[in-house]
């Protein structure tokens, strides 16, 4: 079997899913939006799955396509999801 070596722990990693999650829930509140609002507006069907991922609940977290449509509806740059937590 091929070992290939870790370049990221899985503290960084869960760190910079809960990092994304905050700025996601910071922004969407800042912008005054709830998150049955959010969720319709990038395509998902209910809150809860949306509300899951918002709270990096059960290990889910927003893929690329869910940053994208938010970076566009709460026009804001991709890049503000990933700024580290003040």
């Amino acid at each position: 079997m091929l070992n290939i070596p870790d370049i990221v722990t899985a503290e960084e990693e869960d760190l910079f899913f809960r990092t994304v999650s905050y700025n996601v829930k910071r922004i969407r509140n800042e912008k005054g939006m709830s998150q049955l609002e959010v969720a319709l507006s990038i395509g998902q069907k209910s809150s809860g799955f949306y509300a899951n991922i918002e709270n990096y609940k059960h290990g889910k977290h927003f893929n690329l396509s869910h940053l994208f449509r938010l970076s566009i509806l709460f026009n804001v740059s991709i890049n503000e999801f990933f700024e580290p937590i003040k």
